[in-house]
């Protein structure tokens, strides 16, 4: 009966503790996704959605290139937390509006970019920069 008891207790510990690893395997690294290590680009657009959400907001935009094809971009930010902390509101940018995008490209080669710094049509910033922002488009 002890040993039993025994066994019992440390399968609750073990379920306990592996219940704990779905959350902390749920939030990815930088540097899984996107190249820190190539130039930054920058990208123009228009932008066709904005999400202020969890875990990272996302801006959706249409990109024409220099060959008039268009590509669709999505753009990763931080969390609204930190985004509100820099002056970004979930009303920052509107859907069709025009803006500059700068960031790490996807290491997929997607078209995915980590959000650096974001600009209006006229070249002002989009809420107030990060740590390492601040370059102008």
């Amino acid at each position: 009966m002890i040993r039993f008891r025994a066994m019992g207790a440390t399968g609750f510990v073990a379920a306990a503790l592996l219940s704990l690893a779905p959350p902390a395997l749920a939030h990815h690294s930088f540097a899984v996704f996107f190249s820190a290590d190539k130039d930054v680009v920058s990208v123009k657009g228009t932008v066709q959605a904005y999400r202020f959400t969890n875990p990272h907001g996302t801006i959706d935009m249409v990109v024409t290139t220099p060959t008039g094809a268009q590509e669709n971009w999505r753009v990763e930010t931080n969390s609204p937390s930190i985004l509100v902390r820099r002056g970004w509101t979930k009303d920052s940018i509107m859907a069709g509006e025009v803006i500059t995008v700068q960031g790490w490209v996807a290491r997929d080669g997607s078209k995915y970019m980590r959000l650096r710094g974001a600009f209006r049509a006229d070249g002002a910033p989009i809420g107030s920069p990060g740590p390492i922002d601040g370059g102008k488009p």
